[in-house]
């Protein structure tokens, strides 16, 4: 049996929303799935999963979090090579210009992305439901 992580940050509820969903597309293409915050993901943890899924919200002027999940994005970055990756987040204004920067990033770090990104305006509509179950089956290998 696969086994993804779901590793998020929220500030406003809206990203943690979606992750919910992620899991549910996990559980329902039969992987294991166990979801962490962002403060409570250590990098070396990244070797004992088959797939890793983060989320983060757009910050400011389109970015990542920067006090915690921009750190441990970084230190996980060199540790995804060969596994299973998806990207998610919710953003209140602008269009997912840092979904497209986080998307680059990942290219350029030789990191191959399971499936599209699922972006979302605050919380998740049915549409956007639908995606992120979609995400999450395509992280579990289905």
């Amino acid at each position: 049996m696969s086994k993804v992580a779901i590793v998020y940050f929220s500030a406003t509820g809206n990203t943690k929303e979606m992750a919910k969903y992620v899991a549910e597309g996990v559980r329902d293409a039969g992987a294991g799935v166990v979801m962490y915050t962002a403060a409570d993901f250590r990098a070396v943890n990244c070797r004992i999963f088959d797939g890793i899924i983060f989320g983060c919200p757009a910050r400011g002027n389109e970015t990542l979090e920067e006090n915690v999940f921009r750190p441990l994005w970084e230190n996980c970055k060199g540790r995804l090579y060969g596994k299973r990756v998806g990207l998610f987040g919710s953003y209140g204004f602008g269009g997912g210009v840092w979904m497209q920067k986080w998307e680059k990033e990942c290219d350029e770090a030789g990191i191959n992305l399971a499936s599209l990104s699922v972006i979302c305006k605050e919380a998740p509509d049915d549409t956007a439901k639908k995606e992120l179950r979609i995400l999450g089956a395509a992280v579990a290998g289905r």
